[in-house]
């Protein structure tokens, strides 16, 4: 072991075990002879960025109409490719947790429907204590919207080590994989969405109901 390297951005990888080409082509040779010798990546380091294209161009065209054509890239369009490739991957997890929000928002809106049909008494209760439809309709919405933000919370603490497990698992692929301020926003807009249109129904009944019929209701 020749030493451990920390990544001067919080991006880099630091996931990359580097180690003498020559002892493992001896090996290769040992036990393959007819792959010994060869190479599937060679990563450049160049002293300015902007030389990029140029490079590659040179590269490629050195080997072009050989036995070993290369493509030369970029690091990021490099791992791009490899996301490129789990494109329709990505997709199906996108449908699936869209379809997952709505089931959510199904069972949410139930729940408030059954929790507001059996307090129809109490919101009569109110009402004949003389406060208004608005008022009625406002506590199913904090109620609502209290237990939609709980559980996005709650999705958003377990958020965190589910990425880190998710990012030790595919390695250097997605290198600088993390959670993002976005990814935080979208969680508790999606919360708030839940929560309102949950209580949306059950609200508008419940300030609907007339003070007879809810001192009647059982739940």
């Amino acid at each position: 072991m020749r030493g451990i390297y920390d990544g001067a951005e919080e991006g880099t990888d630091t996931s990359t075990f580097f180690f003498h080409f020559d002892y493992l082509n001896e090996s290769i040779k040992q036990q393959f002879p007819g792959r010994g010798d060869q190479a599937g990546v060679f990563i450049e380091q160049l002293s300015n960025a902007d030389d990029a294209a140029a490079v590659s161009r040179t590269i490629d065209t050195t080997f072009k109409n050989s036995l070993a054509e290369t493509l030369t890239e970029t690091e990021k369009a490099f791992q791009l490719g490899f996301v490129a490739m789990s494109e329709a991957i990505l997709l199906a997890i996108q449908a699936v947790s869209y379809v997952v929000i709505v089931i959510i928002m199904a069972v949410m809106a139930n729940t408030m429907a059954m929790t507001a049909r059996e307090r129809y008494g109490e919101y009569a209760t109110f009402k004949a204590l003389g406060f208004s439809n608005g008022f009625v309709a406002m506590l199913i919405f904090a109620e609502s919207m209290g237990i939609a933000l709980l559980g996005g919370l709650l999705g958003i603490a377990l958020t965190f080590p589910l990425a880190e497990a998710f990012a030790s698992t595919i390695g250097s692929i997605l290198a600088g994989f993390k959670v993002s301020r976005d990814t935080i926003m979208m969680q508790l807009i999606a919360a708030l969405v839940i929560g309102v249109v949950a209580a949306a129904v059950p609200a508008w009944t419940a300030a609907r109901v007339r003070i007879v019929d809810g001192l009647r209701a059982i739940g």
